[in-house]
């Protein structure tokens, strides 16, 4: 049981399901901005893409992704909620704390299990803290107070929020806990007629490269396809499936998600997800999975079976723009890594995450090693946006 500043009582509850939360429940703190039928404001923290994960094997047993939803409530009401894992391994994360584990390992403690509040495989910024309107302040005290308190009573190491927003990395700190800051690229709609206006911003050198590219690309000898909603059949997600298997093959040795998570994709998301699929011949050679945010699309997966030069940059990255465009979204967020976007338009960000850990001397030599990353990260972001391809002068002559 947690008090809060008020008379009343939260108390927590974990979860091995998402099956036994209704979602409507489970939505009105992680998606409140949808109640109207809009979009939420990312898909990735909604009950359907998480019990998507669940239901499909991709998190689970076996898998070192075991779930411990958090649910907070409060006079009858769940006021806050939190994908929280139990994480045998720091696979599919995107925040590498590798380093950390050698090193607590080699000074004789044990780093694994650890807890995770996260979505599974998803480098993608968003609420973690999930709260019902008027209570984000109570609701994320209470989250942070209960996880890091289940941490301490199964003896576990330490606690990691990954992809949070920066105001929950700023309430975070405040409230003890590490913050740290990586970086990603994204690019930023202002307010663009067309993909030839966004290529207007940039250099004279820059735009003719991107030119070239893209009729390099879409010289590949086929056509590409985006599919959104309906438009999307199960055949589709029969070419992906292989696109996606020779991606993971080949970065992370194993696919995340398994085949039965895109069939379910099928029956619960395809509304949030825009295919673009690369068809040569009357056979799909190459595909790119995006899903759709209030705001923001946001990249996810790449694969092919056929290689052709720019293809690559033409359906993960000049497609999105394109698509962005027409769905007068804000921005492209295209995962994670990759000074390569750079070049097409694709800025540096700062991204975020909060630690705790359990040992005290640990805690501290993390706490040093992120200051000095945080300048690190915030000299790297600097640079590289100098580096940037967009016009110096905007009010130069455009083409």
């Amino acid at each position: 049981m947690i008090r809060p500043d008020s008379e009343s009582t939260i108390a927590i509850n974990v979860l091995t399901s998402l099956s036994q939360i209704d979602a409507a429940e489970w939505d009105a703190c992680a998606c409140p901005e949808a109640a109207d039928g809009g979009r939420p404001h990312d898909p990735f923290t909604t009950h359907r893409f998480l019990l998507a994960l669940e239901q499909s094997g991709s998190v689970g047993p076996r898998t070192g992704w075991d779930p411990r939803y958090f649910i907070a409530e409060m006079d009858g009401q769940i006021i806050a909620c939190a994908p929280l894992y139990a994480k045998g391994h720091s696979q599919g994360e995107y925040i590498f704390d590798h380093n950390w584990a050698h090193a607590l390992e080699h000074a004789g403690g044990r780093y694994y299990p650890k807890l995770q509040i996260a979505v599974p495989f998803t480098p993608a910024t968003g609420r973690r803290f999930l709260t019902r309107p008027g209570f984000e302040a109570v609701g994320m005290s209470a989250l942070v107070q209960g996880a890091v308190q289940l941490a301490v009573d199964n003896e576990l190491s330490s606690l990691h929020v990954t992809f949070c927003t920066e105001a929950e990395a700023v309430a975070g700190e405040k409230m003890g806990l590490l913050r740290r800051t990586t970086q990603q690229f994204h690019w930023v709609n202002e307010d663009y007629a067309d993909f030839d206006a966004f290529l207007a911003t940039l250099s004279s050198r820059k735009r003719k490269a991107i030119r070239k590219e893209r009729r390099v690309a879409q010289d590949f000898g086929g056509q590409i396809e985006v599919l959104t909603g309906d438009d999307i059949r199960p055949e589709h997600w029969d070419a992906f499936w292989i696109f996606y298997q020779d991606t993971g093959a080949r970065k992370w040795g194993s696919p995340y998600l398994t085949r039965r998570f895109f069939d379910i994709a099928q029956e619960t998301l395809r509304d949030d997800i825009a295919l673009i699929l690369a068809r040569r011949d009357d056979a799909y050679v190459a595909g790119a999975l995006n899903l759709i945010g209030r705001d923001t699309l946001f990249g996810r997966y790449w694969g092919c079976i056929e290689d052709h030069p720019c293809l690559h940059f033409e359906a993960c990255y000049y497609q999105a723009i394109d698509l962005a465009i027409a769905m007068g979204l804000g921005r492209v967020e295209a995962g994670a890594q990759g000074e390569h976007k750079l070049a097409r338009g694709y800025l540096p960000v700062q991204t975020h995450s909060l630690h705790w850990m359990a040992d005290k001397g640990f805690a501290e030599a993390v706490a040093r090693y992120l200051e000095a990353e945080r300048a690190a990260v915030d000299e790297d972001i600097e640079i590289l946006t100098a580096y940037g391809p967009f016009r110096k002068n905007r009010q130069e002559e455009q083409p």
